[in-house]
């Protein structure tokens, strides 16, 4: 049993298995949060994504409130809320309104989708085609999604979401007026003053989540918030993230040292078998996402296993397949104990998708036995 009780965070996209329907998977996630709760989970964060037939979670600060609605006192956030389709104004008011319902309850994750595209490195150095170990954690080469940048799915993608000739707002104005707003010093030299209701004084937890040493790392770290970093996206650049955060970070009325999270995705089951039939499936979700067609229903692994695999195919998921954390319940958590201290983390995040929701609870209840938490 793990000696460390470092907390764990579960993320959930709210996936849609195949053969059901988004009705299904809401009530699959409602029913998570209650279990995750009992077990002792320390947060619950939604993820935001859209134009994905597999996933339903497509609006976090609605998912938030019903699960507040149906928990007591696991701490619910956005993991991470796209501020490229939303104003600062409308995500301060939507969590304003959370935190007036169920008040010191959430965090506000925010992310950087669907702004302006910063690329942190040439395009001709992204993909690197090997990899590497470092203190035990595989941090394999750097993927490039510049096919995806230029999708035409991407494009309209965009253009639903945002109004006709909307630019969205550089990111690191856009969190600026976030805190001002939370903080009621939003333009101080207007001539009147300016408040949000709710939503100034909104007892929230900031995070920023990010999967390089760019700008949400800056940004994070020259706000003093907290950072999570995400290694079960992107793997071959975790390590810089944090460090990128780490050196940018200056200390703040909230924190006065730096403090991370990292993710991963993991399938624990009572036996290594089992773990990994369970997670057949994941390869052909990733490549769905990573091919621009979307995410596609989660797949049974009868049905995973009847697409045939090009060498294409399987470089395009690689570096998630072989860091993606499967088997035994003492085996995952030494993994996730590895990453934990190659990363430095203060707190963890796990993500599962299993086919059938029972599995996928039993993998969150024998990673919580064997990590320690503390049922409620």
């Amino acid at each position: 049993m793990a000696t460390a009780r470092t907390p764990l965070t579960v993320l959930d996209l709210v996936p849609v298995p195949s053969g059901s329907t988004a009705s299904d998977a809401l009530r699959n996630s409602l029913d998570l949060v209650r279990r995750t709760e009992q077990l002792g989970y320390s947060r619950y964060w939604f993820a935001e994504h859209h134009f994905n037939p597999g996933v339903a979670g497509t609006s976090p600060a609605v998912l938030l409130a019903l699960a507040a609605s149906a928990t007591s006192a696991i701490r619910l956030g956005s993991g991470a809320l796209q501020l490229g389709h939303r104003t600062a104004l409308s995500t301060v008011e939507e969590f304003g309104l959370l935190d007036a319902a169920h008040p010191g309850r959430f965090d506000l994750g925010l992310g950087r989708s669907g702004g302006p595209v910063e690329r942190d490195v040439p395009a001709k150095e992204a993909a690197g085609s090997g990899g590497r170990t470092a203190n035990g954690l595989l941090v394999p080469g750097r993927y490039s999604n510049e096919h995806l940048l230029r999708s035409p799915r991407l494009a309209l993608h965009r253009g639903l979401l945002q109004l006709p000739g909307a630019e969205s707002q550089a990111y690191d104005e856009q969190v600026a007026d976030i805190l001002a707003l939370l903080a009621g010093t939003y333009a101080p030299d207007a001539g009147f003053e300016t408040s949000v209701v709710p939503g100034e004084g909104a007892a929230l937890q900031l995070w920023v989540l990010g999967s390089s040493a760019g700008i949400s790392a800056r940004v994070a770290g020259a706000n003093g918030l907290r950072f999570a970093a995400n290694y079960h996206v992107s793997p071959g650049t975790v390590l810089e993230a944090v460090e990128g955060y780490r050196q940018a970070f200056r200390p703040s009325a909230e924190l006065d040292r730096p403090h991370v999270s990292v993710s991963a995705d993991v399938v624990v089951a009572d036996d290594e078998d089992t773990a990994r039939e369970l997670a057949t499936g994941y390869g052909l979700w990733v490549r769905s996402i990573r091919s621009g067609e979307g995410a596609i229903a989660f797949p049974a692994p009868e049905e995973a296993r009847r697409h045939i695999w090009s060498e294409e195919d399987r470089a395009l998921v690689a570096d998630r397949t072989g860091t993606q954390f499967i088997g035994t319940a003492p085996r995952v958590a030494e993994r996730l104990r590895t990453l934990r201290d190659a990363t430095g983390a203060d707190e963890l995040i796990v993500t599962t998708i299993t086919h059938d929701h029972a599995d996928r609870v039993r993998s969150y209840e024998l990673l919580a036995a064997e990590w320690g938490l503390t049922a409620g």
